[in-house]
């Protein structure tokens, strides 16, 4: 009887620290951003820090050098990278004016004609020059965040302490990953250890193949797409690119979204349905690339989260949190999608199931 007591002392004292920690969470937010940031940078670079100490490289050495080089590389990427979608949202802007002449005089007579629409007029011309106006206003991406971050002194201070604490927390948990992993499992209950261990092994695999896996692959289609559309000839070629690669995490939408976007973009373009079959082969190839090499090598079967559940995620995480919230979304869901994997398992072999 004192036995059944204290069991259930247990369980109202587990769900009652489970609901403080939630709300001590949800408190700090906007203080665990920079943290959350730094951890799964770390869980990114770590492998790297291993095969590095592998090859007979000290902790800290192989840590300082990861640091260093994916800290070069994100700077390198982002001076090149912001100036050239800065110029081709210049380039939407500019041939909104276009589009609009194309949709008057080509599409919507189609339309018409097809399906016996009532005419309907589009003046995009006033929506150009708001945009246009605006973009000048703002002086560009780089003089918007410049201009942004410098308003008052707090903000600048604000912004360079965050970006400082970024660096400091990821090479200090980089260089004590391992360390910290152990100490975890030594907290862990005997008795639960080898379950949770296996759990928490099953929760890795899922999260690496995600985040490290999956980024490759959301960087290669981009480059990918990029540099196709590019040699097509389209204008919008960055731009579209982008936008198909970043949303690739989610199977077979960026394909979509990228190929009605080139179409489209190509139609307008140069009038002429050639190139639409060119915009075909680019996306082919990239989704060839992405289903026979980039997936099963980067990515493989490991992941299991459906489409469906991966954008709920994201959207629920970020109503709920904010940023912090999208940040934690994908690791939050992996988790409790190896949970509800093995609460199934145990459900199918329960008396309960086979009564």
């Amino acid at each position: 009887m004192p036995k059944e007591s204290i069991t259930e002392s247990s369980k109202w004292f587990l769900l009652i620290g489970v609901i403080l920690l939630a709300g001590l969470v949800y408190l700090l937010t906007p203080v665990l951003t920079p943290f959350v940031i730094a951890a799964v940078l770390s869980y990114i670079g770590d492998p790297l820090v291993d095969w590095l100490e592998l090859k007979k490289f000290p902790r800290t050495l192989a840590v300082t050098t990861v640091f260093i080089s994916l800290t070069l590389i994100a700077l390198v990427a982002l001076l090149l990278f912001i100036p050239l979608v800065e110029k081709q949202i210049i380039i939407l802007i500019n041939k909104v004016p276009e589009y609009a002449e194309w949709i008057q005089k080509t599409l919507l007579p189609v339309i018409n004609e097809k399906l016996g629409a009532a005419k309907i007029e589009f003046d995009l011309t006033t929506l150009q020059d708001s945009l246009k106006s605006n973009w000048q206003s703002a002086g560009g991406i780089m003089a918007q965040v410049v201009a942004s971050v410098t308003r008052s002194g707090f903000a600048l201070f604000a912004g360079v302490a965050n970006l400082v604490l970024v660096f400091i927390v990821s090479f200090y948990l980089l260089r004590d990953w391992d360390k910290l992993i152990e100490h975890i499992r030594q907290l862990l209950p005997r008795k639960k250890e080898k379950l949770i261990s296996s759990l928490a092994k099953q929760s890795d695999e899922v999260l690496g193949a995600f985040f490290r896996g999956q980024l490759l692959v959301v960087l290669a289609l981009t480059v990918v797409y990029s540099v196709g559309l590019s040699i097509v000839g389209l204008d919008l070629a960055i731009l579209i690119g982008l936008l198909a690669g970043v949303v690739s995490f989610v199977p077979y939408l960026g394909f979509i979204i990228g190929i009605v976007a080139a179409t489209i973009a190509a139609l307008m373009q140069f009038g002429d349905v050639t190139y639409i079959f060119y915009v075909f082969i680019v996306f082919g190839i990239g989704q060839a690339l992405e289903g026979m090499v980039l997936t099963p090598v980067l990515v493989g079967d490991k992941i299991g989260l459906h489409p469906v559940a991966v954008i709920f995620a994201v959207l629920a995480g970020g109503q709920l949190f904010g940023f912090f919230g999208v940040l934690c979304a994908l690791p939050v869901a992996a988790v409790l999608a190896v949970i509800i994997r093995y609460m199934h398992r145990e459900y199918k072999e329960s008396t309960l199931y086979n009564a």
